[in-house]
């Protein structure tokens, strides 16, 4: 029984992995189970289908797993910092970081969005995207390295300035992201510094 979860497990990631790939080379409207299966080396759709009820959940996987990636990696770099205006470099330059380092997956996740793949309650993303920046700010300000101003609202500029990041690559694949990162950290820097 072990064995068969684990070969199913095994094969939804790397249908995922396929689904990735796919909608970061095609994008997201052109990416077809027969694309993803040819890409994944599958026979037939139909073990899409058998894995995932429809494109739908295939896409909410592939984010669920994007964005549990992209936190386990922020968080291991923003749990080493020791003050806030530590906390608030290494978000800013982990983030750039795994952008960079993460060209495909950061491209298939921008085409997602920006083709309506997923159902997006703002709120909700609000909340969850926001949240440990807010933290972050809200520290800084307790500690009195940072400014008061409404931390939603720098938080949200923060992850806003994070997430054209993926757009510039479009447009300048050459950019060099770790540059970018620096003037970020400087420009947030200065603007939240007491």
């Amino acid at each position: 029984m072990q064995v068969r979860s684990f070969t199913a497990e095994a094969r939804r990631t790397q249908i995922v992995g396929a689904t990735i790939e796919v909608i970061a080379e095609v994008g997201y409207p052109q990416a077809s189970f027969s694309r993803i299966a040819e890409r994944a080396g599958l026979s037939s759709t139909r073990l899409i289908s058998y894995h995932f009820a429809g494109k739908k959940e295939l896409i909410e996987q592939v984010v669920a797993e994007l964005y549990t990636e992209i936190g386990g990696f922020m968080t291991e770099r923003v749990e080493r910092a020791e003050s806030p205006r530590e906390a608030l470099h290494a978000y800013i330059e982990g983030y750039a970081e795994f952008v960079a380092g993460h060209r495909t997956q950061m491209k298939a996740l921008l085409s997602i969005f920006l083709n309506g793949g997923l159902e997006y309650d703002p709120a909700e993303q609000e909340v969850v995207v926001l949240s440990p920046l807010e933290r972050i700010v809200g520290d800084g300000q307790a500690a009195g390295v940072f400014r008061q101003c409404d931390a939603r609202v720098a938080a949200a500029a923060v992850q806003r300035a994070l997430d054209g990041l993926p757009m510039m690559l479009e447009t300048s694949p050459d950019l060099d992201v770790t540059a970018a990162a620096r003037e970020l950290v400087e420009l947030f820097d200065r603007g939240l510094r007491a």
